[in-house]
């Protein structure tokens, strides 16, 4: 992605530096707690944080005077659902990576307990392989599945692991973490012969949001695109999706 142009607003940075702050912060800040920790004086702070609390971005604690942070941030963060965002980010990359692999590829969460596609972008190929949108699948039994629950703590995937046979548990653990320790997750396909699949992460599980991207892949013969040019090629547009939705890979 190219660099965003440098056109320094410092009243602006000043505020964001101030939000940023509070929400790293456990507890309510005073203006001298948040001056030192800004490394800036008590005066340039003192207009922005008014500013900032007549907007109802900041409030003031009625006995110690301290500022935390409201709940304005995340109800505009929540005006529109976090799917529709990831939808949004996903068309533009999903568009250029099919032009680029020449295979369809789609987009999937976990949800209600299985793999949900949410997305599908198909191949410019006459012939090519479309994953139905809204199409639900056993998440233990698919790339993407397996990579998005690699990324859960174990409290998180628990409802999965107990639905497998006792004997393979501890074998399905460790290929979770071989996933995760991977960065992504392939496979024969477990539902059609003769493709493969592929899936790297979106988002940040960190952050609560994560998606899978995956290309069903059929093999054509000639066909020059190796695996390892692929996933390089998956890994960009996963991380261009990301960017979008503002968060670190």
């Amino acid at each position: 992605m190219p660099a965003a142009p440098d056109y320094p607003v410092p009243a602006l940075e000043k505020g964001l530096d101030i939000l940023e702050a509070l929400a790293a912060a456990s507890v309510p800040q005073s203006l001298s707690e948040l001056a030192t920790h800004m490394k800036r004086s008590s005066s340039e702070l003192f207009r922005m944080l008014a500013c900032l609390e007549q907007r109802g971005y900041v409030a003031r604690e009625g006995v110690s005077g301290k500022f935390s942070l409201t709940l304005k941030l995340y109800a505009l963060a929540h005006i529109h659902s976090t799917r529709d965002k990831l939808l949004q980010a996903a068309r533009p990359p999903l568009e250029a990576l099919t032009e680029q692999i020449r295979q369809s590829c789609h987009l999937s969460v976990l949800e209600r307990g299985h793999l949900l596609v949410i997305a599908q972008q198909d191949s410019p190929e006459r012939v090519r392989l479309s994953i139905e949108v809204g199409g639900e699948f056993d998440a233990a039994h698919t790339a993407s599945g397996r990579l998005l629950l690699s990324h859960l703590s174990e409290q998180e995937r628990a409802p999965w692991i107990r639905t497998l046979p006792k004997a393979g548990k501890k074998q399905f653990e460790k290929k979770l973490k071989e996933i995760r320790n991977a960065g992504f997750s392939s496979a024969e396909s477990e539902t059609v012969e003769g493709v493969r699949d592929i899936a790297v992460l979106v988002g940040n599980p960190s952050a609560g949001v994560m998606a899978a991207l995956a290309v069903t892949r059929l093999v054509r013969r000639g066909e020059p695109v190796s695996d390892q040019v692929l996933l390089r090629a998956m890994l960009t547009a996963s991380t261009k999706i990301s960017e979008s939705l503002g968060l670190s890979p």
